[in-house]
């Protein structure tokens, strides 16, 4: 006799019977809830329970950029990269970078104080991104580039 697969299945899930998987990371079992529960507990309790707040403080860093330094900052800084506590801003100009680069001590100050579960250690400051002469048609394998003519 050929057994229904869609029958047992569903008197598996109305049972409401469910086997514990044995996980290397360790066992996660799930409870039949009936009560409805809201989204902010429910993600609240999966960061908690797979250690994410550190990850979750990190994005936040980056999306709540203009809260944590200022409109103003906000305006000619964009964080770019954080890699082993180190975060990298990149600036609108030369001018800002060498002023971020002033208040280095207050700005982190102020990352640790509002962002608090991300690990920043360091901050690295650079420019706008400029042309780069090591491609395109008249370049030159080896060669400095269109300022070779000045020497």
């Amino acid at each position: 006799m050929k057994k229904d697969l869609a029958k047992e299945l569903y008197k598996y899930y109305r049972s409401g019977f469910r086997k514990l998987k044995n996980n290397d990371q360790g066992d996660e079992s799930r409870q039949k809830n009936t009560d409805p529960q809201s989204l902010q507990s429910v993600l609240s309790e999966v960061i908690a329970n797979r250690n994410w707040s550190k990850g979750v403080a990190e994005g936040s860093l980056f999306s709540d950029w203009q809260q944590i330094v200022g409109s103003e900052i906000a305006s000619h800084t964009t964080p770019i990269s954080l890699v082993d506590g180190k975060l990298t801003i990149q600036s609108s100009s030369s001018a800002w970078a060498t002023q971020m680069r002033l208040m280095k001590a207050d700005l982190l100050k102020t990352i640790s104080t509002t962002a608090p579960g991300a690990l920043v250690e360091e901050l690295i400051f650079i420019g706008p991104n400029a042309p780069s002469w090591k491609r395109g048609l008249r370049s030159i394998r080896g060669a400095r580039g269109p300022r070779d003519t000045y020497g």
